[in-house]
């Protein structure tokens, strides 16, 4: 895929309207472009300065003079009736397709989540900073990102921290922290949130385990081929440190 099939393709990749393997393809692309991963943070971030712009209703004499020249068809019981079936019927189609949207945008966050999993181990590209020193390795994203990651060491608890990397997940750059568990590596993806769900959230993808869990603002999603009790246990801990 090129520069130029990506910028046709932004928007919809964006709003996650591409089929599949039109997304994958893009996100590949992108994982190696980084004019192209601005592009998309510019969209991002011209987003949210719409969404972010104040809300005007019409004045009140306005909407009294439209609503005057609107004549009712049906008669006024009968058109509460009729207005009462399609509120419920979009309220109830409403929520369905944002169920639906928010399953297929968390799927596509798992699967981005282990894809970068396996390219940082089969790129030989694990680390930036390879340090156990918490001290060494959370100075280290100062500078390269937009917030500070919050870096834990858990040797105490079996699972230490070996070093870390900047990444590229859901169109921006993201904290990884990595951390080992004897032969098995654990990479920790970390990114600012609003969404204050503090539970541990657990999925199974392509043989990977994952966890992902909010605290203080940051989103944390965990990865790794550790068979799942040892994870979860993983995730406890690095939540409650």
């Amino acid at each position: 895929m090129t520069c130029h099939d990506v910028e046709r393709d932004l928007d919809p990749y964006i709003d996650r309207e591409l089929p599949p393997e039109a997304h994958v393809a893009v996100r590949e692309h992108l994982s190696t472009c980084a004019t192209c991963r601005q592009h998309v943070a510019d969209r991002e971030a011209l987003a949210g300065v719409i969404r972010s712009l104040p809300y005007h209703q019409a004045p009140a004499r306005l909407r009294a003079r439209v609503a005057g020249r609107i004549r009712p068809a049906w008669s006024p019981p009968r058109l509460l009736t009729y207005a009462a079936a399609a509120v419920l019927v979009l309220s109830i189609g409403a929520g369905v397709a944002v169920m639906r949207n928010a399953s297929v945008a968390r799927e596509s966050i798992v699967a981005d989540v282990v894809d970068a999993h396996v390219r940082s181990l089969m790129a030989d590209h694990l680390f930036d900073v390879r340090s156990t020193d918490q001290h060494t390795v959370k100075p280290w994203f100062l500078g390269k990102l937009d917030f500070s990651p919050s870096v834990t060491d858990l040797s105490s608890s079996g699972f230490p921290l070996v070093g870390g990397r900047l990444d590229y997940l859901s169109g921006r750059p993201v904290a990884a922290l990595v951390y080992q568990r004897q032969k098995h590596t654990i990479n920790v993806f970390v990114w600012p949130s609003a969404d204050a769900a503090a539970r541990v959230d657990a999925q199974t993808f392509r043989g990977f385990h994952v966890r992902h869990w909010n605290r203080g603002g940051m989103s944390f999603w965990a990865v790794s081929d550790l068979n799942d009790a040892e994870l979860t246990e993983f995730a406890r801990a690095l939540q409650e440190a």
